[in-house]
């Protein structure tokens, strides 16, 4: 008798890792938010909204938690999208220096209403809201 051992069939040595979803990608999440950074101080501060404002600005960000980032800063591109901080207005590029945040390449403005704009920082799908823009003046010429 023999002491090898005997095999059936020869296992398929291939493993890959499967994902329905490309996990670096938040593109097909949909938002969160962080708020523990909002900033409560001029010059774009939320210190100065009624309560009737931030109900209108809830119901905005719920409408938004309804998408996924996909449909918000890709299709929506003309009212919500990604802007350079080299574009954003000189008190807006002090403030993120005072705040230490100045190594920044970009921030996130989201359209409420006419000119009105929530600003912050997209990380894996979380957005740290920082700024509240009544007045579009974070960036107020922004070519599309």
């Amino acid at each position: 008798m023999s002491k090898n051992p005997k095999i059936a069939f020869t296992p398929h040595i291939r493993k890959e890792p499967r994902t329905a979803t490309d996990p670096s990608s938040y593109n097909q999440q949909h938002p969160s938010w962080r708020i523990a950074d909002m900033e409560l101080i001029d010059p774009f501060g939320w210190h100065k909204l009624d309560s009737d404002k931030i109900r209108a600005i809830r119901e905005k960000l719920g409408h938004f938690e309804s998408m996924t980032w996909n449909e918000i800063l890709i299709a929506g591109k003309k009212r919500n999208h990604s802007v350079s901080t080299a574009k954003l207005c000189a008190q807006a590029q002090k403030r993120l220096r005072e705040i230490g945040q100045n190594d920044l390449e970009e921030l996130v403005s989201l359209r409420l209403s006419g000119p009105e704009r929530v600003w912050g920082i997209l990380r894996g799908g979380v957005l740290t809201v920082l700024w509240w823009d009544p007045e579009h003046k974070v960036c107020p010429s922004l070519p599309l």
